[in-house]
């Protein structure tokens, strides 16, 4: 195994059959359909807004189903891709020739990438689709109501989406991490959902502690804000719904700051995978 060097290749050719393999599955087709189908009907829902505007009901229907079905998508794909791995032994096959456990990991990790990728994007494609559609039709019944013009710009429905995505990209590391050392598929569906749980809340716990308690509490709180990524910072579909651009230096900080996380966690995937025995 010395001899043979790391290669790109052999790992975006796992990556490849890992897409494959995803997109032979019914779990992938029926969230996909599950969510389409939520979001081209969002015009359905326009009664149950609540009090917001239109536009921004339907944007903050489409992100949200986009953020729940992907996490549900993220999870579910990266445990079940990599214990068919190892249940059906094709891993130990697939690592007796000359290939990297290295190459292995990311390789999957890559393959759960693209179905993210693939998700996202045709979410994005109609929510863009139906918001442009609502936004022309109300700008042709109203034209007092839009003196600026449209207030939706499609750069920002993508960008939005773009986060999305790169949240998924972040708990899809997480939850390989966690894969490279559970012994079980269930486990690591658990614990996917409780690492998605907690990157959502733990903000609020960080901030409560900051405001008032003890040292010991300040100081966990750092910790666990430290360990775990904050996904609000990931939103910015209030930003897109209220017709505020986004900025552009805010989307590279938050790339940025996912890239270092997804970093992390892969290269402790790695390492954990390394010492396992299959």
């Amino acid at each position: 195994m010395n001899r043979v060097s790391f290669s790109l290749i052999r790992m975006l050719l796992i990556a490849r059959n890992t897409l494959l393999e995803a997109s032979r599955q019914k779990l992938f087709s029926f969230l996909l359909l599950l969510a389409l189908g939520l979001v081209g009907g969002a015009q359905s829902l326009r009664e149950f807004n609540f009090g917001a505007s239109e536009l921004k009901f339907l944007a903050d229907l489409g992100y949200g189903a986009m953020a729940f079905f992907g996490a549900a998508l993220t999870i579910a794909a990266t445990a079940q891709l990599f214990f068919s791995e190892i249940e059906n032994r094709t891993a130990l096959t697939l690592l007796a020739k000359p290939v990297w456990r290295a190459e292995f990991m990311l390789g999957k990790y890559l393959g759960v990438v693209a179905v993210t990728a693939v998700f996202c994007a045709l979410m994005t494609g109609l929510l863009v689709a139906v918001l442009w559609s609502r936004e022309s039709a109300l700008l042709r019944a109203i034209p007092d109501s839009f003196t600026q013009g449209r207030t939706l710009r499609i750069v920002d429905l993508l960008l939005a989406g773009y986060l999305q995505w790169l949240k998924l990209t972040v708990l899809a590391a997480f939850t390989l991490l966690v894969a490279s050392f559970s012994r079980t598929q269930l486990f690591t569906v658990v614990t996917g959902f409780f690492v998605l749980v907690i990157c959502h809340l733990q903000y609020l716990a960080r901030d409560a502690y900051a405001q008032g308690g003890s040292t010991f509490a300040q100081v966990a709180a750092g910790f666990v804000g430290l360990l775990f990524p904050n996904f609000q910072l990931f939103n910015f579909a209030d930003d897109v719904g209220a017709g505020i651009p986004v900025a552009w230096d805010r989307v590279a900080r938050v790339s940025v700051y996912a890239l270092g996380y997804v970093g992390a966690a892969c290269g402790l995937a790695v390492f954990s995978f390394r010492k396992r025995e299959i």
